[in-house]
């Protein structure tokens, strides 16, 4: 990998959220902390989907008709909070992904399926 990759671009996603906060006079609400427990909460919404699924049942939860609508939700909300929680911090996501796409190729060599605890 190198600087000139590009694994995503959330720019346009960043000054949305921007705006539609402006509007709302909600950058007074969006401190770190507050966006990092609401994010928490949308993906304990997410879980929630899954609870009580079997392995098996749980590789469908995007297809069923009677959870793909909340799954795409709780979805979007985790990554429209993950998005306005990196740009209130000035976290440039896609240089964050790419560092860590590397140093997750040197903690986990191809080839090592066995999972390493952190």
């Amino acid at each position: 990998m190198n600087d000139e990759t590009r694994f995503i671009d959330v720019s346009a996603l960043e000054a949305a959220l921007q705006k539609f906060a402006d509007e709302r006079d909600w950058n007074q609400y969006h401190s770190p902390k507050n966006l990092a427990m609401a994010l928490t909460g949308e993906v304990g919404e997410l879980v929630e989907l899954f609870q009580w699924l079997t392995e098996e049942q749980s590789k469908s939860v995007g297809q069923d008709p009677r959870t793909a609508r909340a799954v795409r939700d709780e979805l979007a909300d985790v990554l429209l909070f993950l998005v306005r929680l990196s740009s209130v911090l000035g976290v440039d996501l896609n240089e964050a992904v790419a560092a860590k796409l590397a140093a997750n190729a040197v903690k986990y060599p191809a080839g090592d399926s066995t999972p390493k605890r952190t």
